[in-house]
C-alpha cells in the first residue's frame, strides 16, 4: 500500500521516530505493559525472559531474544486490543476515566518499540483457547507493508509460553517482544537483576498490599524447564516505611525509617481546586530509626548493606495513583551521605496530571519537579509572601501555582529533618583522645549559678531541684527528645545532667524557629539548645568542630578567622536591633538587657 504523500504524519517515518521517546531503560518501558496489566485488575503478572545461546566473537553466549509480560486480568475484546496497539489510543482518554494508573494510549506500542522491532499481543476473555492476536513490526511499517494495526485473529498462544507462564486465567493477556535489538542488558538475569529494584519500587504499594504478584523469570529457550533465575518482586519503600521489603537484613523484616511527626502527623494533606473540584495530594515524610544509624563497633552506617540500599532510593518518590512515576533528586544536597537517611514521598491523583505535568511515559511529574528545584526560602527572605508568588505564577498562566504550597513544606520541613538527622550521629564517632573534660563548661556554669543562687538570685528552673532524681530524669528526657535527641542520647544527657549535679544541658539540634538559640528550665537544669539551622551556628560552632583533629594550621587559622567574622556579624545583628527600637521602655529595656546578661556573663567566663 501506498501512503499519502501529502500525511501530515508519514506513519514509516513517525514510527522510527518514536523510537527515541525517552525511556530510561528496559525496566521502565516493562512497567508501562505492568500498568495495563494491574489496570485490568491483575492479581498476578509475570516477567518471562527467555535467552538463547548464541556465537558471539568466537565463543557462545546467552542473549535475550524474547521478553514477555503475562496477566491474568479482564482481558481484551478484538475492539479493545486493536486501540491498544494503536499510537495515542486506548480506553482511559476521557476525562472522567482518569483514576488509575493507565492514561495516555502509548504505553503498549510505545514502550514496546523503544526495546524492539515486534511486539505480538494475545488476549482472552473465555479461556486461552480463544485467545485473539494481533501485532506490530517496524520491519513492515518501514516498508509501508503495514499502515494500520492487523484486526485481530483467533490464534493459539505459542507453546514456549503456555509452558513457562504460571497464571494463565480465564481472562488475561500476553505481550511479546522479539527482534530486540535495544534492550541495554544482554540477558534475562540481567534484566531481571536490573529491574528488580526498580519494579519493586514502581508497585511497592500494590505489592505490600497484596493486590498483586510480580513473577520474575529468566529461562533457557532451547530447554524450557532450564530455569535461570526465578523470583518475585518485595516492596522497595524509599520511606522505608513498609516492614517487609527488598532492603538488607535487618530491615528486610521491619522499617528501617520512623514517620516524622513534625506538626501533628507525617502525613501533610494538600486540596487543589481543579476543574471545579477539589482533589487531594498527601505528603509524607520519614527519617532514619537511630538503630538503623547508631550501630556498636560501625562509624559509617552509610557502609552497612543497608546503608548502601538506600543510597539507591535518594529522592523524592512522586506517587500517581498507587504507582510511583520517579524518584526525584531535585532537592537532594550534591553527594551528602545523610541524604540516604530520610524519606519524601508525594501522592496525587491522575485528575492532577495536568497540573503535575506528568509525561506520556509517566516517568516524572516535569512541573512539580521545576518547582522543587525553585530556592523557595530566598525568595520568601527578600520579601515575597507564599500568596504573592502563587498570584504571580498564576497570572503569568503557570499550572504549577497550586503547588507551590507543597513544594515550600518539602524544602522547608527537609532543612529541619536533615538537622535531626546530623544531630543523631553527633559526637558518637571515636576519637584517639578527648583533649578536655566534655561537660567542662556545664560545670564551670553549675559553679557561677550556684554561688549567684547563694547572692539570692533565683531562677525559674530553681523550683524543680526540690524533685526526685528519678523525676528529674524523666522531665529532662522528655524535653531532649522533643528537641530532636535520640532515645539513648536523651536517656544518656538526663542521667548526666542529673547524677552528676549539672545545672545546664547544651546541645545542638535543629528548630523550626528564627531565633539562634533556645533556653527551657525543665527538671531543675536549664537545657540551651543551639539551632543547628542558623547561619550563626554554620558561621561560629560548626567551622571550628569540623575535622579539627585532621586540620593543618592554615585551615585552622582560617576557621577562627572566619568564626570571629561570624562573632562580629552576630554582634552587629544585636547592635542594629537596639538601634531599630523606638526611644523610651522598649529601647532602654534593650539596653538592660545588654547590660544585665554582660554582667552575667562576665562571671561565667571570668570562672572559666
Amino acid at each position: 500500500m501506498n501512503a499519502n504523500a501529502h500525511d501530515i504524519v508519514p506513519t514509516h517515518l513517525a514510527v522510527q521516530a518514536m523510537r527515541d521517546n525517552g525511556y530510561k531503560n528496559a525496566a521502565y518501558a516493562i512497567a508501562e505493559l505492568m500498568d495495563n496489566a494491574i489496570q485490568a485488575g491483575a492479581s498476578q503478572v509475570e516477567l518471562l525472559c527467555g535467552e538463547r545461546k548464541q556465537q558471539v566473537e568466537g565463543r557462545k553466549r546467552s542473549r535475550i531474544e524474547q521478553i514477555a509480560v503475562l496477566d491474568n486480568g479482564r482481558g481484551m475484546d478484538a475492539n479493545v486490543l486493536r486501540l491498544a496497539l494503536q499510537f495515542g489510543n486506548g480506553t482511559y482518554l476521557d476525562q472522567d476515566k482518569h483514576t488509575g494508573i493507565g492514561r495516555f494510549g502509548m504505553g503498549l506500542p510505545s514502550s514496546s518499540i523503544s526495546q524492539c522491532q515486534r511486539v505480538d499481543v494475545w488476549s482472552w476473555q473465555n479461556g486461552i483457547e480463544n485467545a485473539l492476536h494481533s501485532y506490530l513490526d517496524l520491519d513492515e511499517i518501514k516498508n509501508r507493508r503495514m499502515t494500520e494495526v492487523p484486526e485481530p485473529t483467533a490464534r493459539p498462544i505459542p507453546m514456549i509460553w503456555t509452558k513457562i507462564g504460571q497464571k494463565f486465567g480465564d481472562s488475561g493477556a500476553l505481550v511479546v517482544w522479539s527482534k530486540i535489538d535495544r534492550c541495554m542488558w544482554r540477558t534475562g538475569k540481567a534484566i531481571i537483576d536490573n529491574s528488580e529494584f526498580v519494579i519493586g519500587r514502581m508497585y511497592r504499594k500494590f505489592i505490600n498490599r497484596h493486590e498483586v504478584k510480580i513473577r520474575m523469570l529468566a529461562f533457557d529457550l532451547d530447554a524450557l524447564y532450564d530455569i535461570i533465575i526465578e523470583k518475585y518482586a518485595l516492596p522497595n519503600d524509599p520511606g522505608y516505611l513498609i516492614k517487609k521489603t527488598s532492603c538488607d537484613s535487618p530491615f528486610d523484616n521491619q522499617a528501617m525509617l520512623q514517620p516524622w511527626q513534625g506538626d501533628t502527623s507525617y502525613e501533610a494533606i494538600f486540596t487543589i481546586d481543579f476543574r471545579e473540584q477539589e482533589h487531594e495530594v498527601k505528603v509524607r515524610f520519614s527519617y532514619a530509626k537511630e538503630e538503623a544509624r547508631l550501630i556498636e563497633g560501625v562509624n559509617n552506617p552509610g557502609s552497612t548493606p543497608h546503608g548502601q540500599h538506600a543510597k539507591k532510593n535518594i529522592g523524592v518518590s512522586i506517587v500517581r495513583a498507587g504507582r510511583e512515576l520517579e524518584l526525584d533528586t531535585g532537592v537532594v544536597n550534591g553527594y551528602e551521605p545523610t541524604e540516604r537517611w530520610w524519606g519524601v514521598e508525594v501522592e496525587f491523583p491522575p485528575s492532577l496530571d495536568d497540573i503535575f505535568g506528568v509525561t506520556n511515559n509517566k516517568q516524572s511529574a516535569r512541573n512539580f519537579s521545576e518547582l522543587l528545584q525553585v530556592n523557595i526560602q530566598s525568595l520568601l527572605e527578600a520579601g515575597k509572601t507564599i500568596t504573592q508568588l502563587k498570584e504571580e505564577l498564576k497570572e503569568d498562566g503557570d499550572p504549577k501555582s497550586p503547588l507551590l504550597d507543597i513544594a515550600h513544606k518539602i524544602n522547608s520541613q527537609l532543612s529541619i529533618i536533615r538537622g535531626l538527622i546530623k544531630a543523631q550521629t553527633k559526637g558518637t564517632r571515636t576519637t584517639p583522645e578527648k583533649r578536655h573534660d566534655p561537660y567542662k563548661t556545664e560545670k564551670v556554669a553549675t559553679t557561677v549559678t550556684q554561688e549567684r543562687q547563694s547572692q539570692g538570685y533565683k531562677g525559674q528552673s530553681d523550683v524543680d531541684e526540690q524533685l526526685s532524681k528519678e523525676e528529674r530524669k524523666q522531665v529532662i528526657k522528655e524535653t531532649l527528645k522533643e528537641e530532636g535527641v535520640t532515645e539513648s542520647k536523651a536517656e544518656l544527657l538526663a542521667a548526666t545532667t542529673v547524677d552528676d549535679g549539672l545545672k545546664y544541658t547544651f546541645l545542638e539540634a535543629p528548630l523550626d524557629t528564627s531565633a539562634f538559640f533556645s533556653v527551657k528550665p525543665r527538671g531543675g537544669a536549664i537545657i540551651v539548645t543551639l539551632n543547628t539551622n542558623h547561619p550563626a551556628y554554620q558561621n561560629l560552632v560548626e567551622i571550628l568542630e569540623e575535622d579539627v583533629d585532621k586540620a593543618d594550621i592554615d585551615t585552622l587559622r582560617s576557621r577562627l578567622i572566619n568564626s570571629l567574622d561570624g562573632l562580629k556579624l552576630l554582634l552587629m545583628a544585636w547592635a542594629r536591633y537596639e538601634d531599630e527600637q523606638p526611644d523610651g521602655k522598649r529601647k532602654e529595656n534593650a539596653q538592660d538587657t545588654r547590660i544585665d546578661w554582660g554582667r552575667v556573663a562576665r562571671r561565667f567566663l571570668e570562672n572559666e
